[in-house]
């Protein structure tokens, strides 16, 4: 059974940091792309980092280069992201997606999904 579970969410302070992890089980973890969607209150999800295991290429939404560092541990299964700088319009629930191969940013390619981790950015 594929799971993917995130965990790290919570309420910070404009300017402050949180890392949100994502540990998976039941695929090929090294044959895999997990990337970090979020969905924020009457808007649409959107991508926001994504990591390919398969050829280490990484990929970040404009809005948050230079703040956010996704990073993963084949070790362990589990992608991470550091997420630093933290913004009122960071305040979303966040999603770890995976899917074969490569990074995409269209959310309709992905088959797995966790159940998402809340974070608020208060100012």
């Amino acid at each position: 059974e594929v799971q993917l579970v995130e965990s790290g969410g919570g309420l910070v302070q404009a300017g402050g940091s949180l890392r949100l992890s994502c540990a998976t089980s039941g695929f090929t973890f090294d044959d895999y792309a997990i990337t970090w969607f979020r969905q924020a209150p009457g808007k649409e999800r959107e991508a926001v980092s994504g990591i390919s295991n398969r050829d280490g290429s990484i990929y970040y939404r404009d809005s948050v280069k230079g703040r956010f560092t996704i990073s993963s541990d084949n070790a362990k299964n589990t992608v991470y992201l550091q997420m630093n700088s933290l913004k009122p319009e960071d305040t979303a629930v966040y999603y770890c997606a995976a899917v074969p191969g490569t990074v995409s940013f269209q959310s309709l390619l992905y088959d797995y999904w966790g159940q998402g981790t809340q974070v608020t950015v208060s100012s």
